[in-house]
């Protein structure tokens, strides 16, 4: 791992009673993006505090750039570990002009005017040095706070939801906006949110927190279309799980069969995950047919682009369906549902995924 920028090894981290960080191991190699993900409360932040020294560990092991920084026995100083840090709530200097604060961890000398110009031409931000925090938008703040992190160049920029006080169309934008100018710096990053499609959209890795632990690191492509367990999946956002019985033909379901053959005894009883993308409806007029896989529109909910309809299955469970704007299915309407998938779903046992 002597190429990795960031080591962190079975990290455990408490507050009283409260077991916060457990067992966290994860190591980031140069110029890549990690993106901590998880629901509030399951160690994200606390680890990337860990990270920056502003908690002290109580047993593990981290490396910056080669350096032990922090252990069971010693903890260097923040300020001595060469990492840069965007809050939440930017803490941009408000008495301070755009190009003083960039300049303020910047080593004073011939290069640092230099060192400001560049870092502001890179967040778009070129010849407004002499403006005033107030004078900017949020997105222009929240690129004055990335500017300042960048400026010192530091080994490991660690960001913690700084997009959270942003609208949700700028979110969007700045985020992309972040990404490239990570990428075209060459910066190492770790990026912690509880937006699942932030995650997604900006981290090369994506590990989902739980409890303290994670639950899987991996691509964003492996996380979304392979959770390894059924809270990554459900975490993941817009799941639902259809009760399933296995055969020597695939999973048996409410809504047919589902062509995959588990790696576990026939009859034994599984959950398959589905998303909305994976569940196709075909309004009929025949109320009276016995198809196996009929299902009654529950609810719509409009999202502009689609409509999202709640279904109700044969057995009792629900499944939600993405069906074009222009469809419009009312309540209490059968219709046929089926699993126009077109890759491999997800089916759990015990709460781990099943190979199939």
């Amino acid at each position: 791992m002597n190429d990795r920028v960031v080591v962190c090894r079975d990290l455990h981290k408490s507050f009283a009673d409260l077991a916060v960080v457990q067992g966290l191991s994860f190591a980031i190699s140069p110029g890549e993006i990690l993106a901590l993900l998880g629901p509030s409360g399951c160690g994200k932040t606390t680890t990337l505090r860990l990270i920056a020294g502003f908690e002290r560990l109580d047993i593990g092991h981290i490396e910056i750039a080669g350096r032990l920084v922090a252990n069971s026995q010693t903890s260097v100083p923040t300020e001595k570990r060469h990492v840069g840090v965007v809050f939440q709530d930017y803490a941009i200097f408000p008495h301070l002009s755009v190009g003083q604060n960039v300049a303020f961890g910047v080593p004073k000398g011939k290069q640092a005017n230099q060192r400001v110009d560049e870092i502001l031409s890179l967040v778009g931000l070129a010849g407004q040095d002499t403006q005033m925090p107030h004078q900017l938008s949020g997105g222009q703040q929240q690129r004055v706070a990335l500017a300042r992190a960048l400026a010192p160049q530091p080994d490991i920029l660690l960001l913690d939801e700084p997009f959270s006080n942003l609208d949700a169309a700028l979110r969007t934008e700045v985020r992309q906006e972040v990404r490239g100018l990570l990428k075209q710096s060459g910066t190492t990053a770790i990026f912690v949110t509880h937006d699942q499609e932030e995650a997604l959209a900006i981290g090369d890795e994506v590990a989902v927190m739980k409890d303290g632990r994670i639950q899987q690191i991996d691509t964003p492509e492996a996380i979304f279309h392979r959770p390894q367990t059924r809270f990554v999946a459900e975490f993941m956002g817009h799941t639902d799980f259809i009760p399933g019985t296995t055969s020597d033909r695939g999973v048996v379901t409410a809504i047919g069969l589902l062509p995959q053959l588990c790696d576990l005894p026939s009859g034994t009883t599984v959950e398959v995950a589905v998303r909305p993308d994976d569940v196709r409806l075909e309004k009929i007029e025949d109320r009276g047919a016995s198809d196996a896989n009929l299902g009654r529109i529950l609810s719509r909910q409009f999202i502009g682009i689609a409509n999202i309809y709640r279904v109700g299955l044969p057995d009792g469970t629900a499944v939600h369906s993405w069906v074009d704007h222009t469809t419009d299915l009312s309540a209490g309407t059968t219709v046929r549902v089926h699993l126009g998938h077109g890759h491999a779903l997800a089916c759990f046992h015990g709460g781990e995924l099943v190979p199939c």
